[in-house]
């Protein structure tokens, strides 16, 4: 879907790249807003009828989640990510105005998990949200998911040449491992560190 929306293919369908994106980015930051506020309120909801994580606890429950959910990406004990099995719809693009595009592809990107489910870093960053047991915190970690998963439309701010779109595509086959292989270092490291802080309190 990248590769879709670029100054190029965006001037083909009569619309402007930038009023693709910028409301694709704000609608991704409130999707994630929403969706991370929903899980701070489930957290406070379990902190109000008595079951109130420790720090020690929330530290643990982020840490086994990143670590099953590695697992799971890894696809080691037979262990898949929970997930829907649908995408956004492609035929938007040429049946819509560019901004509802935006909105529309952003919005659901941004909740993370109103499409298909590809790395359990979303699953993390939930669980960290509802482990916060706070609608602010929930909401702060949801904004900040919801912001970052709409960064990856700046890399194609320049292609607005048939050649500039071929050469997004490569350099996007070229990045998805190195990429793939940081997030699941990082989710590593995070879940590592948790274990470390938490083994103190034990």
């Amino acid at each position: 879907m990248l590769g879709s929306i670029t100054p190029l293919g965006e001037q083909g369908r009569g619309n402007r790249w930038w009023l693709t994106v910028g409301p694709y980015a704000l609608a991704s930051a409130l999707g994630g807003l929403l969706v991370g506020s929903a899980a701070g309120l489930v957290g406070t909801g379990l902190r109000l009828v008595g079951l109130t994580l420790p720090p020690a606890g929330a530290l643990l429950a982020v840490a086994v989640v990143a670590a099953l959910g590695l697992a799971a990406d890894a696809g080691l004990l037979g262990l898949r990510l929970p997930t829907l099995r649908r995408q956004v719809d492609e035929e938007w693009l040429g049946r819509y105005r560019g901004w509802v595009v935006g909105v529309g592809f952003g919005f659901q990107l941004g909740l993370g998990v109103a499409t298909i489910v590809t790395a359990s870093a979303t699953w993390a960053a939930l669980t960290a949200a509802a482990a916060s047991q706070s609608l602010l915190g929930g909401a702060l970690i949801g904004l900040v998911f919801g912001s970052v998963r709409a960064l990856p439309l700046l890399l194609a701010a320049r292609t607005s040449t048939p050649e500039g779109v071929r050469r997004l595509h490569l350099r996007l086959s070229a990045w998805a491992r190195p990429a793939d292989r940081v997030v699941r270092s990082s989710q590593a490291g995070i879940a590592a560190l948790a274990l470390l802080l938490v083994l103190p309190a034990v």
